[in-house]
């Protein structure tokens, strides 16, 4: 029996062949930074623009080799907290 493949799950969003989370929180962090570089330093801009092609490089590189990357780090970003328990017990409880 044939089952049909969701799309959205085999094939996840990519944004120039990486990921979209990593790859929009490269560029939403280095291309503000090379502005104010700019501006305030008058720093050659070729120099941010190299390391957004390399660090874009390597999110296609981890991208290619874990294609679920943004939901990996959207699911580990609602998990990775430490509840506070209402009574004192062992260990750390999600629920009361």
């Amino acid at each position: 029996m044939r089952d049909m493949i969701l799309k959205a799950v085999a094939n996840p969003p990519k944004l120039f062949w990486g990921a979209v989370l990593p790859t929009a929180l490269n560029a939403g962090l280095q291309i503000p930074f090379m502005f104010m570089a700019i501006g305030m330093g008058d720093v050659n801009p070729l120099i941010f623009i190299i390391t957004i092609v390399l660090g874009h490089l390597v999110v296609v590189g981890l991208s290619a080799k874990d294609p679920h990357l943004s939901g990996m780090l959207q699911a580990f970003g609602t998990t990775n907290v430490t509840s506070v328990n209402i009574y004192k017990e062992k260990g750390n409880k999600f629920e009361p």
